[in-house]
């Protein structure tokens, strides 16, 4: 009966198990929770919804923080259903300490600090940003997120040469830009780290407007380093691209392939 309900429990609660109807309704109501509570966090910052209506959003929170408590407390006490938790005590801190737990556990506790805590509340208030790691939770709810998760650990090293390149050239640029334009402009172009504003601002084509070259040559760097900034940026949406092609292709080959004997299913007609 215990482990019984021990099983039952895990299925309802992960959403990789099971496909029932209730399987389906408890997804569904935890996803909608998560949004929820980030919608909540983020129009509690609007002082005059806050002021109108700031005892529904403090009941919203106790009621969340309850029903996400219960989760975690479920969890926990059902994890040792898998096998690499299975020990009622090493396996169950191992599932404490993983991240999927953590994200559960610092979802929940800034609610519970300023009960416990001799600090000011105005200070303690901050840790309740943390609020936001919420949505998090969703990653094991979607599919999506194990997709962009494939794609980026295939990608890795491209990414860190991009970003690499990306840090490089943002340094030369400062450089250059500094010594072409710190005599025309001292106050602004006053060192190469403060000419660095300028060179991310360019480089990502935003263009503040706030820093400037008024110099010939400055002006051809900068034509320069604004095109090079677009090939730059637009490198890394390559390579995702490239990922995410790569992982759907395998996807459908999952879906075409028979999972008894790895065959490869054809339609005939």
């Amino acid at each position: 009966m215990y482990s019984t309900l021990k099983k039952h429990t895990y299925i309802l609660l992960d959403p990789s198990e099971g496909g029932s109807f209730w399987d389906k309704l408890i997804d569904g109501f935890i996803i909608s929770l998560i949004l929820l509570n980030v919608i909540a966090v983020i129009f509690e910052t609007v002082d005059s919804l806050f002021l109108a209506y700031g005892s529904l959003f403090k009941a919203f929170e106790i009621f969340s923080v309850c029903f996400f408590t219960l989760e975690y407390v479920l969890r926990v006490w059902t994890c040792t259903y898998i096998d690499k938790f299975k020990h009622p005590v090493t396996g169950r801190l191992r599932y404490i300490f993983s991240f999927g737990s953590l994200i559960d556990l610092l979802a929940i506790v800034p609610f519970y600090l300023p009960l416990s805590t001799i600090y000011d509340f105005r200070f303690v208030r901050v840790f309740r940003l943390i609020r936001f790691l919420r949505v998090f939770k969703l990653g094991r709810y979607l599919n999506a997120t194990r997709i962009i998760s494939n794609v980026f650990k295939s990608k890795k090293e491209e990414l860190v040469l991009c970003l690499v390149i990306t840090l490089t050239l943002i340094v030369v640029a400062s450089s250059l830009m500094y010594f072409v334009e710190h005599d025309a402009q001292p106050d602004k172009f006053s060192s190469i780290p403060e000419t660095m504003w300028w060179s991310v601002t360019t480089l990502t084509t935003v263009g503040y407007g706030d820093v400037f070259p008024i110099t010939g040559l400055g002006r051809i760097l900068t034509a320069c380093i604004s095109i090079l900034g677009i090939g730059m940026f637009a490198l890394p949406a390559g390579i995702l691209a490239s990922g995410f092609s790569a992982e759907f292709q395998k996807l459908k080959k999952e879906k075409n392939t028979c999972p008894h004997c790895g065959k490869e299913l054809t339609n005939k007609e």
